[in-house]
């Protein structure tokens, strides 16, 4: 939809309004002051990494979590990078965990898949730095940012738009979330999450970007035979201001049983502090709600910083 400046604007299912008022700034600036958070503690990082294996690899399928929304992707030969990003700030505030690689670390890129445009989940300095040339898969309306830099293997994408890569089958599935780079621009690109999907039906992987639960969650789940699910978990408190945009720990459970994935992949938690939550608090959150539905402790897989899930 175009309004009277002629920019096209997008949208949540339901119309659901993520802005918030300079008075909502202004109690979250509050509350926050009268909170006392440890700060100390955090997200672990794996001691053994798989790197030199990882570089090399073009055989064996392998998940390995860089911290954030970051997650190196190996499926069908194909090396893919969801939302990267190395920034060591993000506004004003120090990065609290390194990135599980060092981005100098990483192998050829083939494929990286963008959610949304917040800084984020879209560092154009790391992109920069990328080994390889990867075709790039963003959200409609993204595309401009990336050709004005000189890009130019650039796929814009619907929701439930599909495309094939090499073998694979990437599809743009909707998010409950809002995006704004600048002062003038926002929501004048989508969000959404990233459905990865071997084209032999071997592996699927559903990445679900930045997200608040939202009924698309059901709808995603009948429409998809899910095994790994990579789900938010963090950047939820105070849940009055974050709800709408950020999914907690429990909804995000209770998202995973109407998917009906077969793992469960945490992760947007412990990198930046965007929120009040810490991560550790995020991931204590999980794992009591976990247990307390009593779903198989099999199918959560909790990965430290730069830890690989092999999946063969």
């Amino acid at each position: 939809m175009k309004n009277k400046n002629g920019k096209t604007r997008y949208f949540n299912y339901d119309e659901i309004n993520n802005l918030k008022s300079i008075k909502d700034m202004l109690r979250w600036s509050k509350e926050r002051r009268s909170k006392k958070k440890d700060l100390t503690i955090q997200i672990p990082q794996h001691d053994a990494k798989d790197i030199n294996q990882l570089r090399s690899n073009r055989q064996e399928p392998s998940i390995t979590w860089v911290g954030h929304s970051t997650f190196l992707i190996q499926l069908n030969g194909i090396n893919i990078l969801t939302d990267p990003v190395w920034a060591q700030r993000m506004g004003i505030q120090k990065r609290m965990t390194a990135p599980g690689i060092a981005l100098q670390d990483l192998p050829k890129i083939d494929i990286v898949c963008i959610s949304h445009g917040h800084y984020d989940h879209l560092d154009f300095p790391t992109i920069k730095k990328l080994i390889g040339n990867p075709t790039f898969y963003v959200p409609i309306g993204l595309k401009s940012a990336f050709t004005r830099r000189g890009y130019e293997n650039v796929v814009e994408a619907k929701w439930w738009e599909s495309f094939t890569f090499e073998g694979l089958k990437l599809t743009f599935v909707p998010a409950q979330h809002w995006t704004r780079r600048s002062l003038l621009d926002t929501n004048t690109s989508h969000w959404g999450g990233w459905m990865i999907e071997e084209e032999s039906s071997k592996q699927s992987i559903y990445f679900v970007g930045d997200t608040g639960y939202f009924r698309g969650f059901k709808e995603i789940g009948e429409k998809y035979k899910i095994d790994i699910v990579l789900m938010p978990i963090g950047a939820y408190e105070p849940e009055w201001f974050m709800k709408d945009s950020h999914i907690n720990p429990e909804d995000a459970i209770k998202a995973f049983k109407e998917l009906n994935g077969k793992t469960f992949i945490p992760m947007h938690y412990g990198a930046y502090r965007l929120a009040d939550d810490t991560g550790p608090e995020a991931l204590e959150r999980l794992i009591k709600e976990w247990n307390r539905v009593g779903l198989s402790k099999d199918m959560l897989s909790v990965l430290t910083i730069g830890e690989t899930k092999w999946l063969r």
